[in-house]
């Protein structure tokens, strides 16, 4: 999985940079077809500032996106992937679904 960190209008602490990593590597256990993934830290207004982390994950024939938004990066980054877990395996099971579906039109037609 290729991963790529942006962080817009302000530079990322390594400790940030490298949980975000390290959180997104870890969804390579619930689905190994994940091509790329995208990490997105931005922040809204100077003072009271809410930080804002957006995942996109590029998997076969679609995207998935989690958006999260906290007074901390740390607690936007654990929502985002907490949500894309969920994501990833209503994905799955619709792929299952789906290779169910072919597999029984072949054999009916055996």
């Amino acid at each position: 999985m290729h991963i790529k960190f942006t962080a817009r209008h302000f530079r990322a602490h390594t400790e940030i940079k490298e949980h975000a990593m390290e959180m997104v590597k870890k969804l390579d256990r619930f689905y190994d077809g994940i091509v790329t993934a995208d990490i997105i830290l931005s922040y809204e207004r100077a003072t009271k500032s809410v930080k804002t982390a957006e995942i996109n994950l590029h998997v076969y024939g679609g995207v998935l996106t989690a958006k999260e938004k906290s007074e901390d990066y740390v607690k936007s980054i654990d929502a985002a992937v907490e949500k894309l877990t969920q994501q990833l395996s209503k994905y799955k099971s619709k792929l299952r679904g789906k290779d169910k579906g072919k597999v029984r039109e072949i054999q009916e037609k055996i």
